[in-house]
């Protein structure tokens, strides 16, 4: 059984301990290990965390299995007045392919239309060489563009912009 709930600041060890085991396993094949490390402070840094629940407008939601063990997480954003931002959404390796990711996702929804119950748009990035994006295609996302966005340390990220109507 898995249980998903809105996270809080006191959450942000939860949301870490994730992320120190899916972001590496997402982008071992993908990311250098110094864009990996670089990437993991500039996001998951407890600093960063708090700044993105308290002064950036993410909200955060945690799936749990039954042993209240954090297993994946998903963040939404607002980013206009009919368009929202999934910045994140991970899961652990060992429980995917279990349908959290598509709860979660699932869960990402329910809060963006809550928010908005007007039609808008979400969209995501995606690594353009992260297999993630049939994921996102089988739960109804396209393509709507690309892009190279620099990130800081002479880094970046080449992403698919992924969008669907809600």
């Amino acid at each position: 059984m898995i249980s998903i709930g809105k996270a809080s600041t006191e959450d942000i060890e939860a949301i870490q301990s994730v992320a120190e085991i899916a972001f590496p396993a997402t982008y071992a094949e993908i990311l250098s290990p110094g864009q990996q490390a670089y990437m993991m402070e500039w996001m998951y840094s407890e600093t960063s965390l708090r700044r993105q629940m308290l002064d950036e407008g993410h909200i955060y939601y945690i799936a749990r299995a039954e042993s209240s063990v954090p297993v994946g997480y998903v963040s939404i954003q607002r980013q206009g007045s009919d368009l929202f931002h999934l910045q994140k959404i991970y899961v652990l390796p060992e429980w995917q392919g279990k349908q959290i990711g598509r709860r979660l996702f699932e869960q990402a929804i329910r809060a963006v239309k809550e928010l908005h119950p007007a039609p808008c748009t979400v969209e995501l990035n995606v690594n353009r060489s992260n297999p993630a994006r049939g994921f996102y295609e089988r739960i109804g996302m396209r393509v709507v563009r690309e892009g190279d966005f620099p990130i800081g340390g002479g880094y970046y990220m080449n992403d698919y912009i992924m969008g669907i109507e809600v």
